[in-house]
């Protein structure tokens, strides 16, 4: 799951200066990318919950049927590597070690991870922080045409070779670090043309992929059905998500921010204690999630509608989501204020 974008201030200075740069309030959110990150969050739950439920890898049915429940991975892969670079500009300013910073981020979210595997061993988090330390700390060294050169490498080989897994997690987590340092992210709340214009291609390369495998099982040929499959699951993440910066742009922003951004403000927090309330209703509640689509169905929709409440009630008061302050706590190595000042 993406982590939370960072807090950029002015370089700190020695002394009081550097103490005021590490409490300061932070930036104000990109709204675009809290919202794609909610929006992921509930495509997740929806694909997720039947193996939450069983602790498994197989499930009878996918509860998003004709959906795919790949599509949330990498959205989430991408705000990752979006996020990681932010904070990386934000670490620069203020503290002397930043890739130090970044590593106890790491690390402290593969402990986070570790844990929720007791609850669910299909959990991701763990995944992420590995692949973060391998691949996405050290590509901070590297020109950003270097890192923009290795997303473009490895997201192919992934779908060639693998379908997804931890080399495509890296190179979506380059591609979002690429982005940040060419400066799309800066203009993404910006610009309507080009998110439609993307999200056309992509639209265009979507129908390409599909009528190349509907050809290919029509004459059998199903040896590269699998890349085919993920080539098209990933196309298709690019229509959604360039569709949703296009709707951003339109009267419906109001509506998509009201629905999404609570959600995508507190992902990790909802993303942990989602596990925790399947596990509830299953095992405490004996709802059979696990062998009935209509049981998942409506157990992913309340347990959305209870997260989607709590975090709004929460963020009226707290600046973050509680997991996401204690992995803010474990970012700095100092303790910030979680409450909202009131006036």
């Amino acid at each position: 799951m993406a982590g939370a974008p960072g807090v950029p201030c002015t370089r700190a200075e020695v002394g009081g200066r550097r103490g005021s740069a590490m409490t300061s309030p932070g930036r104000s959110r990109i709204a675009a990318l809290d919202v794609l990150r909610g929006f992921a969050l509930c495509e997740i739950l929806f694909a997720n919950i039947q193996l939450m439920a069983t602790g498994s890898s197989a499930v009878v049915a996918q509860p998003m049927g004709d959906w795919d429940p790949w599509l949330g991975m990498p959205i989430f892969s991408l705000l990752f590597g979006i996020g990681f670079a932010l904070l990386l500009d934000s670490a620069a300013s203020r503290v002397p070690r930043p890739r130090l910073a970044l590593l106890r981020r790491l690390g402290a979210l593969l402990a986070i991870g570790l844990v929720h595997m007791l609850l669910w061993p299909g959990e991701i988090l763990t995944n992420y922080a590995v692949v973060g330390i391998l691949v996405l700390l050290p590509s901070t060294w590297l020109p950003r045409w270097a890192m923009a050169g290795l997303a473009a490498a490895f997201i192919p080989a992934a779908l060639i070779f693998s379908g997804g897994g931890p080399l495509l997690i890296a190179g979506l987590f380059l591609l979002g670090s690429a982005l940040v340092r060419y400066g799309v992210i800066k203009q993404i709340e910006r610009s309507t043309r080009g998110p439609l214009l993307l999200g056309l291609v992509f639209a265009a390369g979507l129908a390409s992929a599909l009528w190349v495998q509907a050809s290919m099982r029509a004459v059998g040929a199903t040896t590269y059905l699998p890349s085919t499959s993920s080539l098209a699951d990933l196309l298709l993440v690019g229509v959604y998500v360039c569709g949703m910066l296009v709707l951003l742009r339109t009267p419906l922003r109001p509506a998509l921010q009201f629905v999404f951004a609570p959600l995508g403000r507190m992902a990790l927090t909802n993303y942990l204690t989602a596990t925790l309330l399947v596990l509830a209703a299953g095992h405490i509640l004996g709802l059979p999630i696990g062998q009935s689509l209509t049981a998942a169905y409506w157990t992913a929709g309340a347990i959305l509608a209870v997260q989607w409440l709590s975090s709004t009630l929460w963020l009226r008061r707290y600046r973050q989501g509680p997991i996401e302050w204690l992995w803010r706590w474990a970012t700095w190595a100092h303790r910030s204020s979680l409450r909202i000042p009131t006036s």
